[in-house]
């Protein structure tokens, strides 16, 4: 019914939006952005590209300026965006952690967020959330580390 995936430079998106409109025409195409980065969003509701624009985010990915060719194909194909905050994406990130024992980039766990913070609007639809990338510094963990007890008897 629903595909998310992040947003930074439009790419993943927009293909995203191409293969869904050839395989899956119904299925609806939302993107999920920092709320610090979210010249996407925009961009979308201004009704162009949005080409100044300082980011201030967690998600490193993210940082980027959409495309012009890209928010054209988002435009084309009506995708939509949803902005997460920084603590959000960090709580996503962490019960991916728990939960799923992956590990994955505050980039790639926006989608989670995404929905977690709009749940009541993907209540009862099937949901594909594209989980996109795993470069974490684990000394940069947006939580606190715990002491190792790694070698202790």
């Amino acid at each position: 019914d629903v595909l998310l995936a992040p947003v930074g430079g439009g790419g993943l998106i927009s293909g995203s939006a191409i293969a869904a409109a050839a395989l899956a025409p119904d299925c609806r195409i939302i993107a999920a952005e920092p709320a610090g980065a979210a010249d996407t969003f925009e961009s979308l509701r201004q009704g162009k590209r949005i080409s100044a624009f300082v980011p201030d985010t967690i998600c490193d990915g993210l940082r980027t300026l959409v495309g012009e060719i890209n928010l054209r194909i988002m435009r084309a194909h009506g995708v939509e965006v949803l902005t997460v905050d920084d603590e959000e994406t960090i709580a996503a990130m962490r019960l991916i952690w728990q939960r799923m024992k992956i590990i994955v980039e505050p980039s790639s766990a926006i989608v989670l967020a995404a929905v977690i913070k709009h749940r009541q609007r993907f209540a009862g639809q099937r949901i594909g959330l594209i989980v996109s990338g795993g470069n974490v510094d684990l000394d940069a963990l947006p939580w606190p580390a715990r002491p190792s007890t790694a070698g202790e008897a």
